[in-house]
């Protein structure tokens, strides 16, 4: 088993470059069951995840070549002209929750689809009954068995008006994708707003698609009978941005990240000057710099604009470091502080209380031996490990591998001392 080894106490100096964003990657591979020409994406980050969606793809027909362009991630050509396979197999779909986001398309295009229940981290109960729903507003008939979703179409979609009951970054995502090949307009209401699915957007406008409304909650969308093929440069990833600016903070070191602008995560850029902690942007980069005492601030999660849930147990560490009280507050996922009990291993004081935690901020984290739960809380570990006192030891570090490429070399080149080693 593959343990994350972490010597404590060092501060990062140094530049790291941002990857290609995870959550804009996955549904514009999931995009290019769109068109029968050849989408080409570049800047996609080497992640589990990634090869898991890839191999979703190839299962249904999918031609993908790969270039490896180094430190700039993957260039993936995809041709989904020959698609004979409409079923989403459990034993590959039950790895990855954005495997979801293959039934839109497959609707769309083809008229049927079998998708097996998505899988992902254990952050709580995440129901696809919006996605279902939206699919149902288009004209898609659909029968749930215990294992999968089985939907068909008699003709094609048909565009429609449809209100979200609550804001759903993935049945937001599903929607557009079904309904840009639907006929007619579709009105959405209540989207989520998160930059990723902007950048969804732009490229299927590129693709031929016509969105309206783009980064808003309402999107209009008019369906088109084919969408072209064309080259499209993924967005940084703004959660790797956000987790290394933290770890920055949380070292007392000094970290300028490349390819990454303040405006994609204004909300966590904010609340870390609350906090103290020093933040400069220039062009196509910010800089994180240490500069005294960390002061408690407390924050909620939010859909976009708000405090990204992505990154509360990355901030959670920066703030059992503050000199006071601090609330953390989680309103995404019931299920997203499994992260807690092994902080307080490490010295953390932190009392749940429901929806929120509760953290009284301590001089030193110490070093142990802690078991990773999902991909964000591993980060989180991550970023304690770093800054405590002795040796840490991470344990389900697999989770890292779903969202985050070559954490370790990116963080040994500014000074941390962090290894990955195999065996018991």
């Amino acid at each position: 088993m593959e343990r994350i080894l972490i010597q404590g106490g060092n501060h990062l100096f140094g530049e790291i470059a941002i990857s290609g964003s995870k959550n804009s990657s996955l549904p514009l591979m999931a995009a290019s069951l769109l068109s029968n020409q050849t989408l080409q994406l570049t800047n996609i980050p080497k992640l589990s995840d990634i090869t898991t969606m890839k191999n979703l793809l190839v299962n249904l027909g999918t031609v993908i070549e790969i270039v490896d362009q180094e430190d700039n991630g993957l260039q993936l050509k995809l041709s989904s002209a020959d698609i004979q396979n409409y079923f989403v197999p459990y034993e590959i779909e039950s790895k990855i929750r954005a495997s979801i986001w293959l039934l839109g398309p497959l609707l769309t295009r083809f008229g049927k689809a079998t998708v097996s229940f998505p899988g992902g981290c254990e952050i709580g109960a995440r129901p696809i009954d919006l996605h279902i729903a939206v699919m149902q507003a288009l004209g898609a008939k659909i029968i749930m068995h215990h294992d999968c979703i089985d939907a068909h179409v008699d003709e094609c979609l048909v565009g429609c008006n449809f209100s979200f009951t609550k804001v759903s970054v993935g049945a937001t995502i599903n929607a557009i994708l079904a309904a840009v090949l639907a006929k007619g307009e579709t009105n959405l209401f209540h989207c989520a707003r998160e930059p990723e699915i902007a950048d969804l957007c732009r490229c299927l406008n590129q693709m031929g698609a016509e969105i309206k409304g783009i980064g808003t909650t309402e999107l209009t969308i008019i369906g088109k009978d084919r969408l072209d093929g064309t080259s499209y440069k993924v967005m940084p990833d703004r959660i790797e941005a956000g987790t290394y600016m933290i770890a920055a903070a949380v070292t007392r070191g000094d970290v300028k990240l490349l390819g990454i602008e303040c405006d994609l995560i204004e909300n966590l850029v904010m609340r870390m000057k609350a906090a103290g902690v020093s933040i400069l942007q220039g062009k196509n980069f910010i800089r994180v710099k240490h500069q005294g005492p960390l002061k408690p601030v407390n924050i909620s999660t939010q859909p976009h604009p708000g405090f990204p849930t992505d990154l509360q147990a990355q901030f959670m560490c920066l703030m059992t470091l503050a000199e006071g009280l601090s609330t953390i507050s989680e309103t995404i996922f019931e299920n997203r502080f499994m992260h807690v009990r092994e902080l307080c291993k490490m010295g953390a004081n932190i009392t749940i209380d429901g929806h929120d935690a509760v953290v009284q901020g301590v001089q030193s984290l110490v070093g142990a031996e802690v078991m990773a739960s999902d991909l964000r809380a591993s980060a989180g570990l991550v970023i304690a490990g770093l800054c405590a006192r002795g040796e840490t030891t991470i344990r389900g570090v697999h989770h890292l591998d779903r969202g985050y490429q070559s954490l370790e070399k990116k963080l040994s080149q500014c000074g941390a001392k962090i290894s990955r080693i195999t065996g018991d």
